[in-house]
């Protein structure tokens, strides 16, 4: 309440303004006369409020003074010595401390004031919160006061209207209602006198609320003045913020202008340095535009040689073409000798077939032979090899996509290994710097030296050979020369080994600096030390550095030269010491100074400098240096030496080379010239070293696969080729593997062997497979053009070797072969160089010395001409001749002929090819391949060389077969066609032209009718088509003719049959039918055979056998297994005449053991997915372990056995189509399917007589001859609308659902059709338990509908139905299932009444009882009491039972005064669970005594169902005895007044003084009627016997009487009276009871015309002592 009172907050003291004097200041002086009014404002507040005055007047002073003690004062402090933060501040003179101390002074006395007239605003603020909270309270206190007197008036007259009523009822003489009104009369009284009480309350608080009002406004008056001086006080303060807002306004536009001109100084210094860095690219820009130009000189040296490279490839790859051709012709007659093969594979098909036949004959026979139906059992057969067929077609296409998918995995794999490879980041051991490379590449370049090499990494993952793994390849200068690439892209330059040992491995991890040691700074020092340096040098030596102006002439230039320009130490050794002086003259105008700056850092630990700085040198003046040289590694240097004259700067350069070899040949091109055939000729090539090292050479042909091989590694291209998914092979180097395969020691190096060139080849292309390489046999070429005898040896340094070359021409044309020189150092390069000759033929020749007369048949003539040409200046003689055994076939006209000089002449080639060619030709035919080479001679005259040429052909047969030979039809009905295939082979190696002519109208051949092509060694499948038009025996030939008029028969016979019966349709063509919908069709048999007359129309019979007999006709559908067709009716007999109407109906649904293959691998994958993960795991961490081919392997086995082998466990399961896994794959497979047409063939079969006249054991004859054929064409579509929710099941189970109460699905069902669909929904039975929620009409086109299904059961039934959800597309049927089960709850209390007995007041006692579920379903209750029911208290405003003549039943009896419930029950509500049982404990707890405490507790199963009702009773008793028994006397309704209980002074054993009270001697009446029944005088009846019980009640109160004694006075009058009473006197225990049983039998002198009257005295003594007055009376009935 303090802080409620106060009127200065301590939050707002203690921001800084301290008051230390209340009242000092000039504004305090200025509102003097207020400070008094405020302070008794303050007292007022606080005595409103509650407070004492003591607290209101001393709560600021000790706030203040509690504030005032944490604070301390400046002065406090050591004065002159340390300010306010603690900071050391120097002495002040007297004349500076007093200003200070006038100015702290001025300051302090304005912030009191501020403060002050702050504290007052808050004052005032505060009175008018007061003022308007006490203004509301008067005016809600003024309300009150209205209500109250208003409830005073109510009150008045309702105590007039019960006034009235009293005196009615006094009137009327009803004394329940004149006490029921006494006692609300009595209440009103009293609320009245409370009303008045508080009237008077609230008028002496509005009295005190108003005077506290009139002194708030007196206050405010007297207060006005201040008000107005206040805001007089806040204008000025406004005035000064303003004016302070104005100056600080200034102070930033100030530091906004000197911000301004910092920035643009900042400017001004950023376009300095930018101009700056400009100037810096610049130069860079010209230093690279210069070497750009060093860079083209070599660029188009390098291009000219690549432009001679492909020339050259462009002449072998024609060469190679030539031997690719020749190649193919070889491929060709590979291909028909792969012919002639599959030609004796077809025998033996036919072979099989035709045993086949023959054995399907021999059953046939078998099975008539045993009277059995032939046609039928081949025709399940047939249909069963068909299906076994189909099956294993399946399964090999399963196995076949299962194959797709691994190969498939292998080759995204081995892209993936491949794309990593190539991702790889190049190591290098040393990067330079671009323009480093390119300058040190010059250098080398210009002294004929190239070092630089590339090396790839091989990867021994990848590799497949062990050797492999270890190559690199070397790229040879003319590579690097034809690669710009090489040069402008150094990162991508690799190195073959890795500087650091093991740096290249997958699981390297490099070193990680320590955190102690990043913070170090480097050797040398960091880079911005070393600028810094750098930049400080520069400076001073700007300051020794002196521009020299002689006459006028300022010098420019070099100031010193040296000689020699180039200090540059060649072909050193490690370990010795060079020496060299170089000279510098001074070339300046005037005396110049000269002083050594040093060398390079990379060289100081290789050249030591000697120089003496001679002092001043005069223009001309020259010293020497002496430079000295200790090279300790092998590795060239280039550098300077640095100088310092008086003029500036100037520098040396420095070179030191290590010791090289440079090799190259004199030429790279040798042309023999022309020679003739058989003659000699020789060239001489060198081979020169003009380096200081020696090396190891071998001269050697290089092949076409080798030239190839060696042109990829310049080109530094990895060549691949899968042979397989496993295997990768790697190009290696030419050269190493060279060396390895032929590594000898030195002494062996003059040796030379014939086969090294052959091995060095094969060492070459080990390892090595390429798509584009064949191994061709070497030709005669190389032996043309041979090398010498020293083909290899050591070179020294600066030395040369000469090596012969041979050219012998052997065959006529153009020679050419291409050498290579090898060396032993990988690094040296590959020189190669090339041969060529013209070898000079005679002067008669061919020029196509092969003439090809392609294919050709038997008995056709072929012709084609030969050119001879003569180089000859002379006419010659030519004869031409053919081989002896040819003769007979093929001739060339003319015999003899001459030619003319310098020409041609033209000889004609006929060929008649007959069919002894094979037995005359001889060697010259090969009877398999049919080939045929013929050599021809043509003799020139003088000459003793023939020339000679062959003619080629391959000679083919025009033979056609067709087979079989003969077709038997067998019986074909009228009403249909027979289809049955031949196949026409064609034997010719040539196309031929057919067509079948002449055929009759009831045959025909299809395709294309029966004319067509048929290539070389086809076999076409023809269908001859027979369909007969009257019944009869047919034999008949269809003749085939070819383009060369050859024919060819085949002969046909068939039986035609008219049967009894026709059908309507032969073929039906269902509309396009979704899977599990049904569509319907009709057709009718007929039965048209009314005749036997064969002369007015067909009759019915078998080819030519007797007439069918005219009579009803049975017939029999035979449908194939496991089909979906179902035809209604499928056997039954049409009457002659008449015809019968059959339904045929195609249902498609998915087959069984699909769904369960499915079904088993959706279980298989989850069973699979933990392991595999596991696998997964195992396999990455082994993968680099394993090689390439052998992870692979074992991936394909592990994915083989996986899609091949399910688990075992999973077969064995049986899954039933109910089973959700069975319906999820079957929702699955439909939502996945595509489509599927169907084609079914079904025979009816047909036999004379009525079905219905057979026995049940006999069997109808059908005859197969008259069986008739339906044809079913059975489209199947995917379903327009499935279902979405619950993986696609149709089959909904709404499970247990208890009666009365409903059960909703949702089902999502979607359109997946391509359309929108108008959606119609089949009518569910009405009095059913399903219903359809929200139906609707219209589904778009891929879009989702929820459909709401309820299932209400109103009885325990088990429902199914099935709903139909049509679209013009097809039907979806959902099948709704659903148990309705009744709720069974047993009560374990007997009669649904639970009597709790007597109780003492204000205790409890408590009971349980059980409720046992019988039912399936767990069932929600709740407990539910009348007592406390909603309508209680409109069924308390009724009258009681007994003032109402209608016997109206009320359960709720007497209730506890304190409003609590009499009765308790727990638990209130819960679940019981099937078969379980619930236990529920019932509490009686009154809290006064009455004997009619009732209650009814109600069991509510489901919030809805009441199950039980238990009636609940009890008594209460305010002392441990009670009796019951006897005829009531009272109402069971307490009376509205309230009865006293006895004093608690009256109990038994206590001492009273004076009389008794009337309350103690007053007796409770017992009225026992007994009743003697006599029906017969004569005889005696038994007495009549009533009963009372006398009990005590058990309490937990403590009492001296632990039991109840009763007594009976009067017991020897009542005997005297005819009454007996049994125990007359007794004790009774706690928790028990005692029963007085009391009989009455008529005495003698009992009148029985009226009832004989006794009363009795009970006394009770126990914790009180009761008296009960028993009143018998007793009477004799003749009747019950």
């Amino acid at each position: 309440m303090e802080d409620d009172v106060s009127l200065f907050p301590e939050e707002e003291m203690d921001d800084g303004l301290i008051l230390d004097h209340y009242c000092e200041g000039s504004l305090i002086n200025k509102f003097q006369p207020l400070l008094a009014m405020l302070s008794l404002l303050t007292l007022l507040l606080g005595l409103l409020l509650g407070l004492s005055p003591l607290a209101v007047l001393l709560g600021p002073i000790q706030k203040r003074g509690e504030r005032g003690v944490s604070r301390v004062r400046p002065q406090e402090k050591d004065e002159g010595l340390v300010g306010a933060n603690g900071i050391w501040c120097p002495s002040l003179s007297p004349e500076e401390e007093q200003n200070t101390d006038a100015e702290k002074t001025k300051t302090k006395t304005a912030d009191r004031d501020r403060t002050q007239a702050l504290h007052l605003r808050r004052d005032l603020n505060r009175l008018d919160m007061v003022r308007e909270e006490k203004d509301l309270f008067i005016q809600k206190t003024r309300g009150e006061l209205r209500a109250c007197r208003q409830r005073i008036e109510l009150v008045t007259r309702q105590q007039a209207v019960v006034a009235a009523e009293i005196a009615q009822q006094k009137e009327a003489n009803n004394i329940a209602a004149v006490g029921r009104l006494q006692a609300t009369r009595s209440r009103l009284c009293t609320e009245l006198e409370k009303e008045r009480d508080l009237e008077s309350n609230i008028t002496s608080t509005l009295k005190e609320n108003e005077n506290a009002m009139w002194h708030i406004e007196i206050l405010e008056g007297q207060m006005d003045a201040a008000r107005k001086a206040l805001r007089e006080e806040e204008a000025a303060e406004g005035r000064r913020l303003q004016a302070q807002a104005a100056e600080r306004l200034c102070k930033e536009k100030a530091a906004f202008r000197k911000a301004e001109r910092n920035r643009l100084l900042r400017i001004r210094k950023s376009m300095h340095v930018q101009k700056e860095h400009g100037l810096r690219h610049q130069k860079l820009v010209e230093d690279a535009q210069k070497n750009h130009k060093i860079a083209v000189k070599f660029l188009k040296a390098s291009l000219g040689r690549i432009r001679e490279q492909e020339q050259k490839e462009e002449m072998e790859s024609r060469k190679h073409l030539k031997r690719r051709m020749d190649a193919v012709l070889a491929l060709k007659n590979n291909i028909t000798a792969n012919r002639e093969t599959l030609r004796k594979f077809q025998a033996w098909g036919q072979a099989r077939a035709e045993l086949a036949e023959q054995k399907a004959q021999v059953e046939k026979e078998a099975i008539l032979a045993q009277g059995g139906d032939a046609f039928k059992q081949l025709f399940h057969q047939h249909r069963r090899q068909e299906l076994e067929a189909q099956k294993r077609a399946f399964e090999e296409e399963q196995k076949q996509r299962r194959l797709e998918i691994v190969s498939r995995l292998w080759k995204e794999e081995a892209e993936e290994n491949k794309r990593k490879k190539q991702l790889l980041p190049a190591q290098t051991a040393n990067r330079l710097t671009l323009r480093d490379k390119t300058w040190c590449y010059v250098a080398d370049f210009c002294e004929g030296l190239a070092t630089t090499a590339a090396l790839y990494p091989l990867d021994t993952e990848y590799s497949v050979h062990p050797k492999a793994s270890q190559l690199v390849e070397a790229i040879s200068s003319e590579s690097m020369q034809s690669d710009p690439g090489a040069l402008t892209n150094p990162e991508e330059e690799t190195l073959a080994v890795p500087e650091i040992s093991g740096l290249w491995k997958e699981d390297y991890k490099p070193y990680q600096v320590p955190k102690e040691d990043v913070d170090r700074k480097p050797v040398g020092g960091t880079k911005m030390d070393k600028d810094i340096l750098a930049h400080t040098m520069e400076r001073l030596r700007s300051g020794v550095v002196h521009k020299q102006v002689v006459s006028g002439r300022e010098f420019k230039g070099c100031p010193f030269n040296s000689k020699p320009e180039l200090i540059h130490f060649k072909d050193f050794d490690i370990g010795k010491v060079y020496k060299k002086k170089i000279t510098l003259i001074n070339t300046t105008y005037t005396i110049n100074y000269c002083q050594l700056v040093g060398v390079e850092e990379h060289l100081r630990d290789f050249i030591r400098i000697d120089f003496n700085p001679p002092g001043p040198m005069s223009a001309g003046m020259s010293c020497e240096v002496l430079v000295t040289f200790k090279p300790m590694i092998n590795k060239d240097l280039e550098g300077n030496v640095s100088f310092l004259a008086q003029t500036g700067g100037f520098s040396v350069p420095l070179k030191c080379s290590t010791k090289k070899c440079s090799l190259s040949l004199d030429k790279n091109l040798i042309d023999f010239g022309s020679y003739v055939v058989g003659e000699t000729a020789s060239r001489v090539i060198t081979l020169t070293n003009i380096g200081g090292l020696g090396t190891w050479y071998k001269f050697q042909p290089t092949s076409e696969s080798c030239e190839q091989a060696t042109s990829l590694n310049t080109s530094s291209v990895f060549i691949y080729e899968d042979k397989n998914l496993y295997d990768k092979v790697i190009m290696p180097s030419v050269s190493e593997n060279l060396f390895e395969a032929n590594e000898s020691p030195p002494m062996e190096t003059g040796k030379t062997e014939s086969k090294e060139p052959e091995e060095g080849c094969h060492a070459e292309s080990e390892g090595v497979t390429m798509t584009t390489i064949m191994e061709m046999p070497q030709g005669e070429d190389e032996a043309e053009i041979q090398l010498g005898e020293v083909t290899e040896g050591e070179i020294g340094p600066f030395s040369s070797i000469k090596v012969p070359i041979i050219f012998t021409p052997i065959i006529p044309g153009e020679v050419q072969t291409k050498f290579k020189v090898v060396f032993k150092n990988p690094q040296y390069p590959t020189l190669y160089f090339r041969v060529i000759g013209i070898a000079i033929d005679v002067p008669v020749w061919v020029p196509k010395p092969n003439v090809d007369l392609k294919i050709c048949m038997y008995d056709r003539l072929y012709q084609d001409s030969v050119l001879v040409h003569t180089r000859s200046k002379a006419a010659l003689r030519l004869r031409f001749e053919v081989c002896k055994e040819l003769r007979a076939h093929m001739e060339l006209l003319p015999e003899t002929g001459y030619i003319q000089a310098l020409s041609s002449y033209s000889v004609q080639l006929k060929f008649l090819p007959r069919h002894s060619l094979s037995e005359d030709a001889g060697k010259y035919f090969d009877k398999e391949s049919r080939v045929l080479e013929a050599p021809m001679t043509i003799w020139v005259a003088d000459q003793i060389r023939p020339v000679e040429f062959t003619v080629h052909a391959i000679v083919t047969t025009s033979d056609l077969e067709i087979s079989p030979s003969e077709v038997d039809f067998g019986y074909c009905t009228i009403y249909e066609a027979i289809k049955t295939s031949v196949t026409l082979h064609n034997h010719a190696l040539l196309p031929q032209e057919f067509g079948f002519v002449g055929l009759p109208k009831f045959v025909d051949i299809q395709p294309n009718d029966g004319f067509g092509t048929i290539l070389p060694l086809e076999s076409l499948h023809l269908d001859v088509i027979f369909q007969p038009t009257k019944a009869k025996e047919y034999s008949f030939e269809l003749v085939c003719k070819s383009e060369i008029n050859r024919e060819f028969k085949l002969s046909c016979r068939a039986v035609g049959v008219h049967p009894p019966l026709e059908l309507s349709h032969y073929q039906i063509k269902f509309a396009a039918t979704a899977l599990y919908d049904t569509s319907v069709t009709t057709l009718y048999v007929i039965n048209s055979h009314l005749s036997m007359n064969s002369l007015t129309h067909s009759v019915p019979r078998i080819g030519s056998q007797d007439v069918a007999p005219v009579g009803p006709t049975s017939f029999e559908f035979l449908l194939p297994l496991d089909s979906p067709i179902t035809i209604s009716p499928s056997v039954g007999t049409v009457l002659p005449g008449k015809r019968c109407l059959v339904q045929v109906a195609f249902q498609p649904v998915l087959p069984e053991e699909l769904v369960r293959q499915e079904a088993l691998q959706v279980l298989s994958k989850e069973a699979e997915a933990k392991p595999s993960c596991k696998d997964t795991v195992t396999q990455k961490r082994d993968l680099r372990r394993q090689s390439i081919p052998s992870m692979r392997l074992q991936n394909r086995e592990r994915q083989f056995q996986v899609s091949t082998s399910p688990n075992p466990e999973l077969q064995k399961q049986e899954l039933k189509a109910s089973s959700e896994e069975f319906q999820a794959a079957q929702a699955a497979l439909a939502r996945a399917f595509k489509g599927k047409f169907d084609k079914f063939v079904v025979p009816c079969v047909v036999a004379s007589g009525d079905i219905k006249d057979r026995k049940e054991t006999e069997t109808m004859s059908f005859s197969p001859q008259n069986t008739l054929y339906l044809e079913l064409w059975c489209p199947t579509v995917a379903p327009s609308i499935v279902v979405t929710s619950d993986k696609g099941k149709t089959v909904f189970n709404f499970g247990d659902v208890a009666v009365g109460h409903r059960s909703i699905k949702k089902i999502s069902i979607q359109n997946i059709s391509p359309e929108d669909l108008a959606v119609e929904f089949s009518v569910l039975n009405p009095n059913g338990p399903f219903v359809l929620l929200n139906p609707f009409n219209k589904l778009p086109m891929g879009e989702t509908q929820v459909l709401g299904l309820s299932f209400s059961p109103r009885e325990s039934i088990l429902a199914q139905e099935t709903l139909d959800i049509i679209t013009k597309r097809g039907t979806l049927t959902l099948t709704l299932l659903g148990t309705g089960v009744a709720s069974v709850i047993v009560c374990s209390i007997e009669g649904d009444i639970l009597n709790m007995g007597y109780v003492i007041a204000r205790e409890s006692v408590s009971s349980t009882f059980k409720l046992q579920n019988h039912s399936s379903l767990p069932i929600k209750f709740s407990m539910r009491l009348d007592s406390l029911s909603c309508t209680r208290r409109e069924d308390r405003q009724q009258l009681p039972r007994f003032l109402v003549s209608d016997q109206r039943t009320n359960v709720v009896g007497t209730q506890n005064h304190n409003g609590q419930s009499v009765f308790s029950v727990v638990p209130v509500e819960g679940v019981i669970d099937p078969g379980r049982a619930q236990d529920f404990t019932v509490t009686f707890s009154p809290d006064h005594e009455s004997l009619y405490f009732s209650d009814r507790l109600q069991v509510v199963l489901f919030d809805k169902r009441i199950s039980h009702q238990i009636l609940l009773k009890g008594a209460a008793r305010e002392h441990m005895m009670f009796v019951e028994g006897g005829d009531p006397l009272d109402v069971p309704v307490e009376s509205l007044t309230v009865i006293p209980a006895f004093d608690l002074e009256h109990r038994e054993g206590e001492p009273h003084e004076g009389p008794p009270s009337s309350e103690a001697e007053k007796l409770k009446s017992i009225l026992v009627t007994l009743e003697y029944l006599q029906l017969d005088t004569n005889t005696p009846a038994p007495p009549a016997t009533r009963e009372l019980q006398v009990g005590c009640i058990r309490t937990s109160q403590l009492s001296p009487k632990k039991s109840v004694e009763f007594s009976l006075d009067s017991v020897s009058a009542l005997q005297h009276k005819g009454f007996t009473v049994e125990p007359s006197r007794g004790f009774v225990e706690r928790g028990q009871t005692k029963t007085i049983s009391i009989s009455w039998m008529p005495t003698a002198d009992f009148d029985p015309d009226r009832p004989l009257m006794v009363s009795a005295l009970l006394l009770l003594r126990g914790d009180v002592k009761e008296t009960y007055k028993v009143l018998l009376v007793a009477q004799v009935v003749t009747s019950p």
